[in-house]
């Protein structure tokens, strides 16, 4: 797992492990849940929504600037590449 970080946010700590440039895990937001960074927007939301057909455009405005199009490509990537590695070797029968 990567480095626990700690900053400081709107004058109290904030402390996150890193997942992506966007995505994090932070202590004490959304039960540990991957949320966007500096939020308590759980990637899992949105990638509901991407699936409801909802287009990256229209996430991005309806978060008002909290999440950029690149934040989401992150989501989308991160959550492909975990279930990638997550999958059976195959063996030939």
């Amino acid at each position: 797992m990567a480095k626990l970080i700690t900053e400081t946010v709107e004058g109290g700590p904030y402390q996150y492990y890193p997942l992506g440039d966007y995505i994090v895990r932070a202590v004490g937001v959304c039960g540990g849940r991957p949320t966007f960074k500096y939020t308590r927007i759980e990637i899992t939301g949105t990638l509901d929504r991407l699936a409801a057909g909802e287009s990256i455009g229209d996430i991005v405005k309806g978060y008002r600037g909290r999440v950029s199009h690149e934040a989401i490509i992150e989501a989308i990537r991160l959550v492909t590449s975990q279930f990638i590695k997550t999958l059976p070797e195959l063996k030939a029968a």
